[in-house]
């Protein structure tokens, strides 16, 4: 027997377009990255209300653990001085972040024939594909991404996080909003 592979009539597959809330379209190559449609609708929802940052934290690739491993947060974004900020707030509080490039050239893989992107960029740069996609979404807003992949569940016991979920970045957020605010 054949079959197609959907838990209901309405479910994604690949080759689906989707108008974003943005009102941009996607074209789905894969639907294991869902997470990023959902994270680019609240990203251009936020950016609505014209803040001062957006800072979004996800688990959202499994290239950033291929990249930096277990213990490191990836950190991508549209604003220098945001992500000094969110560098040192992690410095102060011992988390480990990344800077990885959001270059020109990594959002020419998410450029689709039919829509206004793809939503992901293949294999190569994973991490970087994905947060260039995010970044279509945020306008001019200051934005960084974290991609907390790697870090976000231990295998085993460590100093301060016990095994299973780690809670990284509650840390570095509260001490990046309390250095915000001391200004």
């Amino acid at each position: 027997p054949a079959t197609e592979n959907l838990p209901g009539g309405s479910a994604l597959k690949p080759g689906d377009i989707l108008k974003s809330y943005s009102g941009k379209t996607i074209e789905v190559l894969n639907t294991d990255a869902e997470g990023r449609l959902i994270l680019s609708d609240a990203l251009a929802y936020a950016s609505e209300y014209k803040p001062q940052a957006v800072v979004d934290v996800a688990t959202l690739t499994g290239a950033c653990v291929i990249a930096l491993g277990d213990d490191v947060i990836g950190m991508l974004g549209t604003d220098d001085k945001l992500k000094k900020e969110i560098d040192s707030a992690a410095k102060n509080t011992g988390e480990l972040v990344w800077e990885l490039p959001l270059w020109e050239k990594y959002h020419e893989q998410i450029k689709s024939d039919i829509a206004d992107y793809k939503n992901t960029g293949g294999r190569p740069a994973g991490t970087i594909t994905a947060a260039a996609f995010l970044s279509k979404f945020v306008g001019d807003v200051p934005w960084v991404h974290l991609d907390i992949a790697g870090p976000a569940w231990t295998a085993k016991d460590k100093a301060y996080i016990p095994k299973g979920a780690s809670g990284i970045t509650v840390r570095l957020l509260v001490e990046f909003l309390r250095n915000r605010v001391e200004k």
